[in-house]
């Protein structure tokens, strides 16, 4: 049975750090930067964990960088000093990482790797994103590759990757061709995953070390469930 796990300074999944960076492995119930919900962020948690680590006096700094869906998994990045932060920042803006992402989902998509564009328009009221084949007032462009990695007993594992970051892109454009993601009901699956997740994964993220300069790829494990543990990683 699936359950939820919260992250907390003592179980966090820390995958790499160092004087300037700390990329973790988020879990579905985590929430990246604190929201209305007034639930602990993630951000708050890993400050935790330096904290006690490093047995730290005051405040600690932490920069969030970029984010990740509460309902997704995968690979987040936070800067630990001012200069990663602003480095960082930059790097994210001007598409100079690269990242993959791993999904489910129930349907065959109609190849077996294609290259989606889409015109996405977010609707903030119910917080969803609308995918158009052609651009419309107020939309935004929104490219991906998608290849067929896997075939499950009842699913499909799809390998993503990301040539513009979107609102929700992957999840309105994955329904648009008729493929929503196993256990999003916001964009069309039957029926919700028992922790409230959806099985999307950031996977890997590549980028160059925004101090040392050196090239870093990290890859997060995928998460313990009863679908995640059939896919060959």
């Amino acid at each position: 049975m699936e359950t939820k796990v919260i992250s907390t300074k003592s179980n966090l999944q820390v995958l790499h750090e160092d004087n300037h960076i700390i990329v973790v492995n988020k879990r579905v119930g985590d929430i990246v930067q604190g929201d209305k919900t007034g639930d602990k962020p993630l951000s708050d948690i890993v400050k935790e964990y330096i904290k006690d680590k490093y047995n730290k006096q005051g405040e600690v700094f932490l920069g969030v960088v970029h984010r990740l869906d509460r309902p997704t998994t995968g690979i987040v990045v936070f800067a630990r000093t001012s200069k990663a932060l602003e480095r960082l920042n930059k790097m994210f803006s001007n598409r100079e990482t690269s990242k993959v992402y791993w999904a489910v989902v129930k349907n065959c998509p109609p190849h077996h790797a294609d290259q989606l564009t889409h015109y996405l328009v977010r609707n903030t009221k119910n917080n969803t994103s609308k995918a158009f084949l052609k651009e419309v007032p107020n939309s935004k462009k929104a490219v991906l590759d998608y290849k067929i990695i896997q075939t499950l007993h009842n699913f499909y594992v799809l390998e993503i990757v990301l040539h513009t970051g979107r609102h929700h892109q992957i999840r309105s454009q994955l329904a648009a061709i008729g493929c929503p993601i196993k256990g999003d009901l916001k964009y069309g699956f039957d029926r919700s995953n028992l922790d409230g997740g959806i099985h999307l994964h950031a996977r890997s993220l590549a980028l160059v070390h925004p101090v040392s300069k050196q090239n870093m790829i990290f890859t997060a494990p995928l998460p313990n469930d009863n679908i995640w543990k059939f896919v060959n990683s």
